[in-house]
């Protein structure tokens, strides 16, 4: 028997998960388990930090993408070409066209430490919490999302003095 290789499938935005279930629901009625083998809405954890507080959301890492593993046969075609919500396949001509092992590890690869967003840029104005400056109010000069860390120029008893501080202890100022 043939070996189910990885395809991308085209969605509408915003229904990558309503047809990664449907397409799960067709195979489980129509007993296609040995040519439709899983469906994955690729995602990934970020760290959204805002105003000081750290919360961690799932986001779809390729919105208007789901990704299935199958072996192409003329009932596999039609499950997934007549999913609502399903535009048809990545590939030449909307033809199926397997992606590459690397690829599939790329997507897939388990990136333990989540990713990191913040409400703040270069430049902006923001106000020290949880530390000996609290209050103060610095500029940011650089951003680490890596390390974590944000370094700001502080001016205190009026000189401007470098300073670097974990994200979590940087707030937007409110003007």
């Amino acid at each position: 028997m043939e070996e189910a290789k990885w395809y991308v499938i085209h969605t509408y935005s915003g229904y990558e998960n309503k047809v990664a279930q449907n397409i799960e629901k067709v195979v489980e009625n129509r007993k296609l388990h040995d040519l439709i083998r899983e469906v994955r809405v690729p995602t990934e954890t970020v760290e959204e930090i805002t105003d000081g507080k750290s919360k961690k959301i799932e986001r779809k890492t390729y919105p208007c993408y789901v990704l299935i593993k199958m072996i192409v046969t003329d009932d596999s075609w039609y499950v997934v070409r007549n999913t609502r919500g399903c535009t048809g396949f990545v590939g030449p001509a909307s033809e199926p066209t397997p992606i590459s092992e690397e690829e599939v590890k790329k997507l897939f690869g388990i990136d333990l430490t989540p990713t990191v967003e913040v409400n703040f840029s270069v430049g902006d104005r923001v106000q020290i919490s949880g530390t000996a400056m609290d209050g103060f109010i610095g500029v940011v000069q650089n951003i680490n999302l890596e390390e974590r860390t944000v370094d700001l120029l502080v001016s205190m008893f009026g000189r401007e003095t470098p300073t670097t501080l974990p994200v979590s202890q940087v707030r937007t100022v409110d003007e």
